[in-house]
C-alpha cells in the first residue's frame, strides 16, 4: 500500500472542498433543468431546420417571373424572320415567367382591339397544394404550350391606323403586369419589333438624333407620361431596326436613344438584338 504524501492529500481535500462550494452555490435542481432544458433546445432546433430543410427539398416549386411579350404586326410582321424569332425566342423566355401578358403593337397599341388573353403558367394552389414539383412541372408545361399561339396571332392584328404605336404597347403591357401586384418578383419584356415608333409625339423617322435633341424628347416623353415605369426592368427587343434600310448612319444614334430612354423609364436591362 501506497501512502498518501501530506501534498496529495491535501490537493484531494481542496478539490473536494470545491467541489462542495460549487454543490452548495448552485444546488442540483438548479442546474439539471438548465442542461436538460438546453439539451431539449438543441434537439428542437436541429429537428427545426432537418424540417426546414426537408420543405426546401420537397417543395422544388421555385418562383420566377412576371413577363410581357410585345409582338409588331405592322410592317414588321411581314418578313419570316420575325415569325421564326418568336417561335424560336418564346419558349426559353417562358421558361422563367410564371405569369405571362401580351400586347400588339398597331397603329394604335394602347386602345388596340386586337388582344390576347394573359398566359398564367405557374400551377395554383388549388392545383398543387402541397408544392409537388411534379405537378407544377406538367402543369407548367401545359400552359407554355399556350404562348406562342396567342403571340403569334398578334401578328395578324387589323393596322387601326397609320404607322407604329411602340411606346402605346409598352404601356399596355406594362399595366397588365402592375395589375399583378407582385413587385417582389422579378419583371421582364421581350419585345418583337424593330421600334420604329412613328406615331403621336414619337417619330423615329424624323427624330433629332443629337445628343441635347435626344435628352430633350425624353424628358418630354416622361413628362407627357408617354414612357412607361419600367422601374427594375429586363427588356429584350429582338428585330431592332430590322426593316430600315435607309440612313444607316442613323441606325448608332436611335440604339442610343432607344437605350437612354429604356434606362430613363428603368429598366435595369435593355438588349436590343
Amino acid at each position: 500500500m501506497v501512502e498518501e504524501t501530506g501534498g496529495g492529500a491535501s490537493a484531494r481535500r481542496r478539490a473536494g472542498s470545491s467541489r462542495t462550494l460549487w454543490k452548495a452555490r448552485t444546488p442540483w435542481r438548479a442546474r439539471r433543468p438548465w442542461k436538460v432544458g438546453g439539451a431539449r433546445r438543441l434537439v428542437a432546433v436541429l429537428a427545426g431546420l432537418s424540417l426546414v430543410a426537408g420543405g426546401v427539398a420537397a417543395c422544388g416549386t421555385e418562383a420566377r417571373g412576371l413577363c410581357g411579350v410585345i409582338v409588331d404586326s405592322t410592317s414588321y410582321a411581314d418578313p419570316a424572320t420575325s415569325r421564326n424569332d418568336v417561335t424560336s425566342k418564346l419558349p426559353a423566355f417562358a421558361q422563367g415567367c410564371d405569369w405571362i401578358g401580351f400586347a400588339a403593337v398597331t397603329g394604335s397599341a394602347e386602345s388596340s382591339t386586337c388582344r390576347q388573353d394573359p398566359v398564367a403558367i405557374a400551377a395554383t394552389r388549388a392545383e398543387n397544394p402541397n408544392d409537388n414539383p411534379v405537378v407544377e412541372e406538367r402543369v407548367r408545361a401545359h400552359r407554355s404550350t399556350e404562348v406562342v399561339p396567342r403571340a403569334v396571332k398578334l401578328f395578324d392584328c387589323p393596322a387601326e391606323g397609320e404607322g407604329s404605336d411602340v411606346l402605346g404597347a409598352l404601356r399596355y403591357v406594362v399595366k397588365q403586369l402592375s395589375a399583378q401586384r407582385q413587385p417582389d418578383k422579378a419583371h421582364q419584356i421581350m419585345v418583337f419589333s424593330d421600334l420604329i415608333n412613328n406615331r403621336g409625339d414619337l417619330n423615329i423617322n424624323q427624330l433629332d438624333l443629337s445628343e441635347a435633341a435626344r435628352e430633350q424628347k425624353i424628358k418630354e416623353l416622361r413628362d407627357a407620361r408617354l414612357l412607361p415605369d419600367l422601374t427594375g426592368y429586363v427588356v429584350v427587343v429582338h428585330g431592332f431596326l430590322r426593316e430600315k434600310t435607309s440612313s444607316p448612319d442613323r441606325f448608332p444614334l436611335l440604339e442610343g436613344f432607344w437605350r437612354e430612354a429604356f434606362e430613363a423609364a428603368g429598366a435595369t436591362s435593355v438588349d436590343l438584338l
